[in-house]
């Protein structure tokens, strides 16, 4: 299989790795703690480079596992003061978080394999480049099978606590009077947020990554009123926006996340019209 085919397979495994926990940021209105998570993560990632030599360390994951906790606990601390509300407790911790990393990587750990591209977007092609070789069988890019783990794991954990998850988001209070952990699974899930941001950064960095997990889910909310729904919906546009993006891309030589972001942000305006138009159509004419 050519190179070009197995980076079009990565940029699909790891849209549709973003793309499920997604849904339930999407619907706990939780989107923004995407953004926070995935700008926090990136001193997590320098000094785990720094310590490692290298940014494909599974230490790298755990580092920014670790900033992506705080960045939850510490907003959860903020907002318990009762002196900041809404998402201004986000909005106080990652920025500064980020711009740690920002000055660890420009100043004292500037020999970091880390440019300002791949932190913003991500660089896919430079992902795939390092293949996988058990004795003389290619099984494509290393970096996929990264990403297929994370995608297991994804599965397996919103598969397991699915019941869960769906009463938690729709009415918390009932979820916590019959004793489940809701505080705790929240902290789960944004652990699990975090991994899977860590493991896209390559490909999508700290800012389209948001993109590939959110968007997704809020156009299959638009089209679905069921978590069923919402899930073929997602894996669907997903998949759909990711080959379309890719090529895209490919042919106009420019980011493929970048290509797989402006899919998504055309196939969501176009939902988001078609929708209108039909509730238009449906609203009854008076006079």
């Amino acid at each position: 299989m050519s190179f070009v085919l197995w980076v079009m397979i990565l940029a699909i495994v790891t849209a549709v790795t973003c793309a499920l926990p997604g849904i339930w940021l999407v619907l706990r209105k939780q989107s923004m703690l995407t953004d926070a998570i995935s700008h926090a993560v990136l001193p997590g990632i320098v000094i785990a480079a720094v310590a490692t030599g290298t940014i494909q360390s599974p230490w790298s994951i755990v580092g920014a596992a670790v900033m992506g906790t705080v960045v939850v606990l510490g907003a959860e601390l903020l907002e318990s003061t009762g002196l900041v509300s809404g998402d201004g407790p986000q909005g106080l911790v990652f920025p500064a978080l980020f711009s740690i990393g920002v000055l660890l990587l420009s100043t004292r750990f500037s020999g970091v394999q880390i440019t300002e591209s791949a932190v913003l977007v991500g660089d896919l092609n430079l992902a795939a480049f390092l293949p996988l070789k058990i004795g003389n069988t290619l099984l494509g890019p290393q970096y996929l099978w990264v990403m297929a783990g994370v995608l297991v794991l994804n599965v397996v954990y919103l598969t397991v606590l699915h019941t869960r998850l769906k009463l938690i988001a729709f009415d918390p209070e009932l979820a916590q009077t019959m004793g489940i952990p809701v505080k705790r699974l929240g902290h789960l899930t944004m652990l699990v947020v975090s991994v899977t941001i860590t493991a896209a950064f390559n490909a999508a960095g700290a800012v389209l990554v948001m993109a590939l997990m959110i968007v997704p889910a809020a156009i299959a909310q638009l089209l679905s009123h069921s978590i069923h729904g919402m899930y073929l919906i997602t894996v669907g546009v997903t998949v759909a926006c990711s080959v379309a993006g890719f090529w895209a891309a490919y042919a106009l030589d420019a980011s493929t996340s970048s290509g797989l972001a402006f899919f998504y942000g055309i196939v969501y305006l176009a939902v988001v019209a078609a929708t209108v138009i039909m509730r238009k159509l449906r609203t009854p004419r008076t006079g």
